[in-house]
């Protein structure tokens, strides 16, 4: 699996304020593998926002939101987030966005040093988020290997018992 990382994304939305095809919630289901359900239930919780809306109400995604949603399905998949994780994660890379935004278009220095000071804020809290949850794997795979240890040592307890018998 390939991780897109948030740089790669960004090129991506730039591309993205060209003009592009848009897709129809239904041809975003097929292309990502969800469901239009999947699919408003995570623009109500903020993680995915459609590029546009047709006077009709229905949601069109562009190919920058197509890259959001594969980027949620790696941070789940690869990395066993819960989607509350996964919103800290793109608030943090939002947040670092704006700033590069920002230094792009020569915003006032100022504007400038308040947005990274916000990026740098989001990251240290995602870091932050990142060794809780590191911490959590260790002390399980430390669980594991001491269980393995232990069912080994019985193993060979059983062993040493069955020769015994066997005698």
């Amino acid at each position: 699996m390939t991780v897109i990382r948030p740089a790669e994304r960004v090129e991506a939305m730039d591309v993205a304020a060209q003009e592009e095809p848009r897709l129809r919630i239904g041809e975003m289901a097929k292309q990502t593998g969800l469901t239009a359900r999947t699919l408003r239930y995570w623009e109500e919780i903020g993680l995915l926002k459609p590029c546009a809306h047709r006077g009709s109400g229905e949601r069109l995604y562009s190919l920058a939101e197509r890259e959001r949603v594969t980027h949620i399905r790696e941070l789940q998949d690869l990395l066993g987030l819960t989607l509350a994780e996964i919103h800290d994660v793109l608030a943090s890379e939002d947040t670092l966005e704006r700033a590069r935004r920002a230094a792009r278009a020569d915003a006032p220095t100022p504007k400038r040093l308040r947005l990274l000071a916000d990026a740098i804020d989001a990251n240290g809290r995602l870091v932050e988020r990142i060794n809780e949850r590191l911490a959590r794997i260790t002390e399980f795979r430390d669980e594991c290997v001491d269980r393995g240890e232990r069912m080994r040592a019985r193993r060979v307890e059983l062993q040493a018992e069955e020769r015994r018998a066997s005698r």
